[in-house]
C-alpha cells in the first residue's frame, strides 16, 4: 500500500456522511434519483480515475476486483492492488475470493481504509472461474452464503457488505440467490444484468433486474443495476423501469467520468483533473495511462488522426509533451480548470 495509507486515522471510517448503505437508502429522499455508483472495472478503477469521478456526482466509487489469496500472501501484490488517501471515500473494495479464511484476512486488512467490500459474484473470466472466483460464485450459494455470514458475524455494521452478482439463465434462481444473500447479512446486492456467458454487446437484461427485486422475500435490502448506463437517458430508464435504489456504471465512466452529472460527452476538465490526480498520487502504469485519455478523448470526438499519434507516445513525459503541443491543459493548482464546452485545441486545425 501507498505511504499515505498509513495516515489514515486506524478507526472505523463509517459515518453518516460516508456510510453506504444509508447514501444508497438516501438517495432517492435527498436527491431525487437512485444512488450514483462508479462500478469496479479491472486495472481500470485506480485512484486518479476514482477521485476524478468523485467531482462529477458520484456518490460510491469503488476498487478494481483485488484477488485475496495474492493479497493476504504477498506485500508486492498489495502495494500495486490497493492505493487510497483521506479523501477517497466512501470506498467499496472488491474482492475476488472462494473461502472464508481468504475473506476474513482480507477483510482484516481493509477495513482501517475502506468503507465497504464487495464480494465478486460477476466476474466472468475463465481462470477466475476456474478458482470458484466471479460469477463461479452464483452457482455455488452455500459457500457465498457462509462468506458473507462469516464477515457480518465478525464485524456487523461496522464494515458494510455487498454482493455483486450476475443473473441465471432463469430469473428465479438470481431470486433464489438473492434471497440467501440477504439472510446471510449482505447490506445490499448489486445485479449486473447479463448471465455468466452473455457477451457485453448484448444488451443488458432490465426486465430481469426489475423482477429480480421485485420477488426477493426481504424487501428492505437495496438493489443497485448494474449494465449499459453510459449517459443519464440510461441512467433514468434503468431507474425508472426497475425501481432500483442505486444505478452503477463502469465503461460508461470510462469514456466519460462526467456522465452521473449529465454531460453528455467527457468534458475537457475531466481530462485535466485526471491528469492532476495522476501526477500528483503516481504509481499509475503508463499504458493504463493512456487507455484512460484514449476512451476519454475519443468520447470528445478528436481527430481520429490525432488519437492515433497520442497512441504511439512511449513515455508519461512524452504524452505531456504531446498534449501541450495540441491542446490548452491546465496546470492544477495553478490555474483554474476549463469550463467552457468544447476541446481547447493550440492549433485551431491540427496537421498530423
Amino acid at each position: 500500500m501507498s505511504g499515505d495509507i498509513v495516515e489514515i486515522p486506524k478507526p472505523k471510517r463509517l459515518g453518516i456522511r460516508n456510510d453506504p448503505l444509508l447514501i444508497i437508502k438516501n438517495s432517492r429522499k435527498l436527491h431525487g434519483r437512485p444512488a450514483t455508483v462508479a462500478g469496479p472495472m479491472v486495472r481500470y478503477s485506480k485512484l486518479p480515475f476514482r477521485q476524478t469521478c468523485r467531482h462529477f456526482n458520484v456518490d460510491i466509487v469503488y476498487t478494481p476486483m483485488i484477488l485475496a489469496r495474492e493479497f493476504v500472501r504477498n506485500g508486492h501484490a498489495r502495494m500495486a492492488d490497493f492505493t487510497t488517501n483521506n479523501k477517497d471515500f466512501p470506498l467499496i473494495v472488491q474482492v475476488g475470493v472462494n473461502n472464508v479464511v481468504d475473506l476474513l484476512r482480507f477483510a482484516e486488512m481493509v477495513i482501517p481504509y475502506c468503507d465497504g467490500i464487495s464480494i465478486n459474484c460477476g466476474c466472468p473470466i475463465r481462470e477466475q472461474i476456474r478458482e470458484g472466483i466471479g460469477s463461479a460464485l452464483i452457482y455455488n450459494p452455500e459457500l457465498l452464503y457462509n462468506m458473507v455470514k462469516a464477515i457480518k458475524d465478525k464485524y456487523g455494521d461496522s464494515l458494510r457488505l455487498e454482493t455483486k452478482i450476475r443473473i441465471h439463465d432463469h430469473p428465479d434462481q438470481t431470486v433464489a440467490l438473492c434471497d440467501r444473500i440477504s439472510e446471510a447479512g449482505a447490506d445490499w446486492i448489486t445485479i449486473h444484468g447479463r448471465t455468466r456467458t452473455t457477451r457485453s454487446s448484448v444488451p443488458v437484461n432490465i426486465r430481469a433486474i426489475k423482477y429480480i427485486k421485485e420477488h426477493i422475500k426481504n424487501q428492505q435490502i437495496p438493489i443497485v443495476a448494474n449494465g449499459d448506463c453510459f449517459n443519464m437517458k440510461d441512467f433514468w430508464k434503468v431507474a425508472e423501469y426497475t425501481g432500483v435504489d442505486g444505478v452503477m456504471a463502469a465503461r460508461g465512466l470510462l469514456a466519460n467520468p462526467a456522465l452521473f452529472s449529465g454531460y453528455v460527452n467527457c468534458p475537457w476538465k475531466a481530462v485535466e483533473l485526471f491528469w492532476y490526480y495522476t501526477m500528483e498520487f503516481g504509481g499509475l502504469p503508463f499504458q493504463i495511462l493512456l487507455h484512460h485519455l484514449h476512451c476519454m478523448l475519443e468520447d470528445m470526438n478528436i481527430d481520429k488522426g490525432l488519437l492515433k499519434e497520442m497512441m504511439l507516445m512511449r513515455s508519461t513525459s512524452e504524452l505531456i509533451d504531446w498534449f501541450d503541443k495540441y491542446f490548452i491543459l491546465r496546470r492544477i493548482p495553478d490555474s483554474d480548470l476549463t469550463y467552457t464546452p468544447g476541446i481547447p485545441y493550440r492549433i485551431s486545425t491540427p496537421k498530423i
